[in-house]
């Protein structure tokens, strides 16, 4: 049985394969936490247009503290589940804005890794993925976020347990990735498990870690 390979080696070979992923600041922390709800159970194309259509008709942040959740609404219908989603927004930014009178997340840095996560969490809607997303895609901290692709290359590499649930395995990739990795090796998780590692029909014989991964061994 093959030995559960070490992450900087699976890194190393993602980044021959993929090339290297240097850390990039996507959005502002606001941005990112709107934009991460809006993610939830819709594709990226949707949750995209969704955020350009709320960003236009509220250009300023602030004008959406004190506008009926309905308006919200129609602006996010292309997301999915519109009626969800508009109350929890409004929510976040009142949760964001009543400590300070800014809309700001930039304090978070300052924080204790678990406290800004725990901090996120308290926000109605806000789990360990959009959580994990806002602090590592917005201010480089090395919080793991675990999507469905990160899950099943993580469980297939033996990294974590077979019936580990994504919400654990934040805490355990997290806690087993060196800092300064976890968001070149989020990243190419995504890749290979979109690229390479799917869910049906898996490229194996292609996959630049093969004859490191005990998953084909296992599952043949």
């Amino acid at each position: 049985m093959k030995r559960t390979p070490s992450i900087p080696t699976i890194l190393r070979r993602l980044e021959r394969a993929y090339g290297h992923r240097p850390w990039r600041k996507h959005r502002s922390g606001i941005d990112g936490l709107i934009q991460t709800i809006l993610s939830q159970n819709t594709t990226d194309r949707n949750s995209m247009a969704a955020f350009a259509s709320l960003k236009a008709r509220f250009p300023r942040w602030h004008a959406l503290l004190d506008a009926p959740v309905s308006t919200i609404e129609r602006a996010i219908r292309s997301a999915g589940l519109s009626r969800t989603k508009a109350p929890r927004i409004k929510n976040a930014l009142r949760e964001v804005h009543a400590p300070t009178g800014r809309l700001s997340l930039a304090f978070l840095t300052r924080m204790p890794l678990d406290d800004a996560k725990a901090w996120l969490q308290s926000i109605d809607g806000v789990g360990p993925k959009t959580a994990a997303c806002v602090l590592m895609f917005c201010y480089n901290l090395p919080a793991f976020p675990v999507d469905t692709h990160v899950h099943r290359v993580a469980r297939r590499l033996a990294l974590i347990p077979d019936d580990c649930t994504a919400d654990r395995a934040h805490d355990l990739l997290e806690r087993m990735c060196p800092p300064a990795l976890v968001y070149p090796f989020h990243l190419l998780l995504v890749h290979h498990g979109r690229t390479t590692c799917r869910p049906r029909n898996p490229r194996c014989p292609n996959c630049p870690l093969a004859n490191l991964c005990p998953w084909p061994t296992t599952n043949q």
